[in-house]
């Protein structure tokens, strides 16, 4: 038996999914030249966590296949933004660092998106944006529990 579509939930998820899509074009078109949303967010982690983390706490973290990170990772290596060092105690396991050049790139990416982003919320509204974020954070709990 099909149940019925709530249509509050609906409209909900399709407004989520549709700023989700419109963010990630608007924050992509003024990245730095070769980084992309997923490099920025793994530097960004790893810059506001200041501790070396594994990849497959990454991949956790990020809700993605090691896969995924592992290819993430790869080319955050070849630009120089992040190292991997082995693990001394357990040679299977590796441990990934935010790189000087990372913590740069970083930073230069925040002050790209930055602008972009603070100008919606001045255009919002800052009252909205709080009253806002309660709901989308209980939001994001919610699914990352199920």
């Amino acid at each position: 038996m099909t149940e019925a579509v709530d249509p509050l939930a609906a409209t909900l998820f399709s407004e989520v999914f549709m700023a989700d899509q419109l963010a990630r074009n608007r924050i992509s078109r003024v990245l730095p030249k070769g980084m992309e949303i997923s490099h920025f967010s793994v530097l960004n982690h790893l810059a506001h966590i200041n501790e070396e983390r594994t990849p497959a706490q990454l991949a956790a973290t990020f809700h993605v296949t090691r896969g995924a990170m592992t290819n993430t990772l790869s080319k955050l290596v070849w630009a120089g933004h992040v190292h991997i060092r082995p693990d001394w105690d357990d040679a299977r396991r590796k441990f990934v660092a935010i790189s000087p050049a990372g913590r740069a790139a970083r930073d230069a990416a925040l002050a790209a998106f930055m602008p972009v982003i603070s100008d919606i919320v001045r255009d919002i509204g800052a009252d909205k944006v709080r009253a806002a974020l309660p709901v989308l954070r209980e939001l994001r709990i919610r699914l990352e529990d199920g």
